[in-house]
Formats: structure tokens, C-alpha cells, sequence
């Protein structure tokens, strides 16, 4: 009798294992993705709907990856990393400066005339990030992809070609740092989420808005300004963006899972969304063409004027880094040391 009983446990355990890591194998999550931007701007179309789908297709149908554009689970875009952190959202995408200095080691990409190929940026910001923020500033969550857009620039209802055109002007700015460039060149920097800009505009609560050409079609802002102001070389300014993935949700995938999302996920998606990013840039400058606006070309000179006008923000920024114990002026040479190197 006490064999048997011996043998029925063993065959029990076995069982119950088997049965367990049958589970495993058979588990099946839906994770809600959230973000600010209507389901046909680009970002969403090109990058976040790809990624999601190549997770879904990957996994057998085993991941679903439920899409809310346009803050549908509720709340305001900066507030997103919190919901990730709390489990509003499973993974979300969102803007690092809209919670202004609470990741302050990825401002080094945001710094004027900083970035001049976002490929290159984005993997350098990948890099970067397992090195320096992903067991500290973003310990909170799980990163899947870190990413910069095209050049940051100036869409603004007067004709911009000198620091001195900006005075008095009200500029929607998108980071801590693009507000203290507005600042310096005399302009009152107006903090929005990229969503509100199309109204902004059209009440004229601000006179123009610093965002890179990719989202303008989808904003409708060529039809509400009508002129554009690039750069010459690196660009005006540059947004750190990070697809951020709640915690314990994904320390609850099994092995299986996990492994589907650590394979699209890292440096490789990281460069992938950031050049997509980019080169979506030029269809939507071809819409502000065709519609006739003005596109000022700054060159060399004209931008280093520019140039000149934001150095103070450089020292402002590595003074308040050394302030937190980082080492601002070390990360600057990294970040453009990795970007140097991206490629070669």
C-alpha cells in the first residue's frame, strides 16, 4: 500500500509539472498599448503598428497587442510613464520630456545642435541607456526601444531666420531644453502635448511649434502656418522617445513569450523606429511644398548664429547634471563618440 501511494505521488508530481510547463507553453497574454498620437501618424502606422504585429505574428497569435491611440485608456501623455509604472497600460510610448527632468541622463540627445542622424542617435541612445539608465532612472520599467526623431525645427506663422525674428513670439516647445532655447532667443516657450498643437494654432494661443516634418500632415500644421525653418547640419533640437513596458507584466511571460519580445525588441527596433521616424520626414516637407509655404534654408552662417545663441544652455545643462552627481560633460563626449562610430 505504501508503494503504491508512493507511486501515485510520483505520477501526480509529474503530472502536475507536465501540466504546468504545458501552461507555459500555451500561454496566451493581451497587452494594451497606449499612446497620444491618432492611429495615422506616422509613429503609430509606421513603426508601433509594425512592431506590434511582427510581436503577434511572432508568438503564434500567443501575444495580442490591443492598440489605443489618442489617450483612449484616459489621462494626458504625461502621464503615460506612470501608467506603465501602475498598470493603466501594459506598454506605452511616449515622450521622455514631457516628465521634465526626471530621466535626466537622456537630455544629453536633446541638447541644441546635438543630433545629426537619427539612426545613429538611436543606437547610440540604446547603448547608453543599458549602460547608464536602465538599472537606475528607468528601473521602474521595462524598456523595450529608445529612439530619437528626424530634425527637430520651427513651423511658425512669420518668417523666421534669426534668433531676433523669435522675440515676442509664443512657441509651443516639446522639452525642458527646447523651452530654454525658445528663452534664450526671446521667445515665450508654450508647454503643450504634441496632440493640443492643431488648436494652439488656430486660436492663436501660440504663434508657432518646434516638431520634427514626419507629424506635421497628421497635425494639419502646413495648412495652419506657412512658414518652416531648417537648420544647416545637426539639428535645432531633438525628443527622446521610450516604448516602456509595465514591470511585472512582462516578469509574468513565460520563458517563451519573453523571448518573443526580447527579439524585437533592444537596438536593433531602436534604430528601425528611429530612421523610420526620420525618413518619413520628406513626404510631409513635400506636403507644405505643394501647398506653397515658405521653407527657409538656413545655411552654415546663418545657423551658427544659432548655434552661438545656445551654448549657454550646454553650460546650464552639465552644471545641473554635475549637480545630481552625473557627469554631464562625460556623456556629451560619449553620445558623440557612439554616433561618430555608428556605421563605421
Amino acid at each position: 500500500m505504501m508503494m503504491r501511494r508512493t507511486l501515485m505521488g510520483i505520477a501526480g508530481a509529474a503530472l502536475a509539472v507536465g501540466m504546468s510547463a504545458t501552461g507555459a507553453m500555451a500561454q496566451e497574454v493581451t497587452l494594451r498599448m497606449h499612446q497620444f498620437l491618432p492611429p495615422q501618424a506616422n509613429v503609430p502606422k509606421l513603426i508601433l503598428d509594425v512592431w506590434a504585429d511582427k510581436v503577434e505574428a511572432a508568438s503564434d497569435n500567443k501575444i495580442k497587442i490591443e492598440r489605443y491611440p489618442s489617450m483612449q485608456l484616459g489621462g494626458k501623455p504625461p502621464e503615460l510613464m506612470d501608467q506603465a509604472i501602475d498598470g493603466v497600460a501594459d506598454i506605452v510610448w511616449t515622450v521622455v520630456g514631457y516628465t521634465p527632468g526626471r530621466y535626466p541622463t537622456t537630455e544629453v540627445f536633446e541638447l541644441p545642435f546635438m543630433v545629426t542622424d537619427a539612426r545613429a542617435a538611436s543606437s547610440a541612445y540604446w547603448q547608453m541607456f543599458e549602460k547608464h539608465m536602465k538599472d537606475t532612472e528607468f528601473k521602474d520599467v521595462h524598456i523595450l526601444g529608445t529612439w530619437v526623431h528626424g530634425p527637430g525645427m520651427l513651423h511658425t506663422n512669420t518668417e523666421v531666420r534669426s534668433p531676433d525674428d523669435m522675440q515676442g513670439l509664443k512657441i509651443r516647445g516639446g522639452s525642458r531644453l527646447v523651452n530654454q532655447l525658445l528663452e534664450i532667443t526671446g521667445a515665450t516657450p508654450v508647454g503643450m502635448p504634441v496632440p493640443a498643437i492643431p488648436e494652439g494654432l488656430s486660436k492663436g494661443v501660440i504663434d508657432g511649434t518646434t516638431i520634427p516634418w514626419e507629424v506635421t500632415p497628421s497635425l494639419k500644421v502646413p495648412e495652419l502656418v506657412k512658414n518652416h525653418t531648417e537648420f544647416d547640419g545637426a539639428a535645432l533640437y531633438t525628443l527622446t522617445f521610450v516604448l516602456a513596458m509595465n514591470k511585472d507584466r512582462y516578469d509574468g511571460l513565460s520563458d517563451e513569450l519573453k523571448k518573443v519580445l526580447d527579439e524585437n525588441s533592444g537596438l536593433e527596433f531602436s534604430v528601425f523606429a528611429g530612421g523610420t521616424q526620420a525618413d518619413a520626414d520628406g513626404p510631409a516637407r513635400q506636403v507644405a511644398v505643394d501647398l506653397g509655404n515658405n521653407i527657409v534654408e538656413l545655411n552654415e552662417e546663418e545657423t551658427q548664429v544659432w548655434r552661438d545663441a545656445s551654448q549657454p544652455i550646454y553650460d546650464s545643462w552639465i552644471a545641473d547634471m554635475d549637480s545630481k552627481g552625473i557627469d554631464g560633460e562625460a556623456l556629451i563626449n560619449e553620445a558623440r563618440e557612439l554616433m561618430d562610430a555608428y556605421g563605421k
